[in-house]
C-alpha cells in the first residue's frame, strides 16, 4: 500500500469559513464596496473563481479603508485555491495573515488552506517545501500537525518531532501514526491514554451472541484470562506474544486484529479500537 492511501490528503474544496452577509441598508443603496462583495460572493456561489478573483481585487484596490478589505482578501486566497492556482493562493494568504493579524477565525483557516497549498507544491516549488518546513512552528497545533502531514509525504524528516508530538492529539493520532509508520518511523507512543482499548470478542458455539469486553490498553495483560489453555497453546505456537500486547495496540492503526484463535468451542477475537 502506498502512502498517499495511508494518510489522508485534504480535499481540495474546503468547507466555507463562516462569511459575514452583505446587511441590507433601508436608508438606500448599499455602497460601492458592498456590492463588489456581494458581486465576489455571487460569482464563488456560482463557481467561477476567476471572476470573483477579479471582483475582490478590485474591492480591494479601489476601496481600501473599507471594513470589506479583511474579508475580501481572505475570499480572494479561497477563491484562487478553488481555482487551483496554488503559489498566488499561498501568497494571497499571507498577505491576509500580515495585513490582518486580528481576523482569529479566519485567521486560522487562512493558515491552514496556505498549507494545504504548499502541500500540493511542494514537489516542484523551494518555496512551498520552506513554507511547510516554516509551519512546522507555527503557533496552532493543528497547523503544525497538517504541515508535519504534508511533509512526510516526501518523507522530509523534519516532519517526523511534530508527528510523533501529534500521537497525543486526538483528532490527529492516528493520521501521525500511520504517516510515520510510513516513513519508516517507529511511533513513540505517549501511553495508554490516548482513547485506545482492546476489544475482546468471544463467540461460543452453542450462544448466539458474542460476549464483547472493553479492556483499557494498559490492561492488556488481562486478555490471556479469557483464553482457554487450547487457545493459549495456539496463540504460543502462531507467534502471538501475550505480554507485548500494549506495545503492539500502542503502535498498531485503530481497527487493526491483533489475533483470532479457535479451540472448537469459541472464537476470541482481539482488536484495537
Amino acid at each position: 500500500m502506498t502512502f498517499s492511501l495511508l494518510v489522508a490528503v485534504p480535499a481540495l474544496i474546503a468547507p466555507a469559513a463562516p462569511e459575514p452577509a452583505v446587511p441590507l441598508t433601508l436608508a438606500g443603496p448599499e455602497s460601492p464596496a458592498d456590492a463588489l462583495f456581494r458581486q465576489g460572493r455571487d460569482l464563488r456561489y456560482a463557481q467561477r473563481w476567476y471572476e470573483a478573483a477579479q471582483a475582490y481585487r478590485s474591492l480591494i484596490r479601489e476601496f481600501p479603508r473599507s471594513s470589506r478589505v479583511p474579508d475580501a482578501r481572505y475570499w480572494l486566497a479561497s477563491s484562487l485555491e478553488q481555482d487551483q492556482r496554488w503559489d498566488e493562493a499561498a501568497e494571497a494568504y499571507t498577505e491576509f495573515l500580515a495585513k490582518h493579524p486580528d481576523q482569529r477565525m479566519l485567521g486560522k483557516e487562512a493558515r491552514l488552506n496556505r498549507v494545504r497549498c504548499w502541500g500540493i507544491r511542494q514537489w516542484n516549488s523551494p518555496a512551498a517545501q520552506a513554507g511547510l518546513a516554516g509551519a512546522l512552528s507555527d503557533d496552532r497545533e493543528e497547523v503544525r500537525i497538517a504541515a508535519a502531514l504534508q511533509l512526510a509525504k516526501r518523507r522530509d524528516a523534519r516532519a517526523v518531532p511534530v508527528l510523533q508530538a501529534g500521537l497525543r492529539v486526538d483528532a490527529s493520532s492516528e493520521a501521525c501514526r500511520l504517516a510515520l509508520l510510513a516513513m519508516g518511523v517507529q511511533p513513540q507512543a505517549a501511553g495508554p491514554a490516548q482513547g485506545r482499548f482492546l476489544v475482546i470478542r468471544v463467540k461460543e458455539r452453542a450462544k448466539p451472541e458474542a460476549l464483547t469486553v472493553r479492556l483499557t490498553v494498559g490492561l492488556a495483560r488481562a486478555v490471556g484470562g479469557y483464553l482457554s489453555d487450547e487457545q493459549l497453546r495456539q496463540a504460543k505456537k502462531k507467534g502471538v506474544d501475550l505480554e507485548r500486547l500494549m506495545d503492539q495496540a500502542l503502535n498498531a492503526p485503530k481497527g487493526t486484529e491483533l489475533f483470532s484463535l479457535d479451540d472448537g468451542k469459541s472464537t476470541v477475537t482481539v482488536t484495537v479500537e
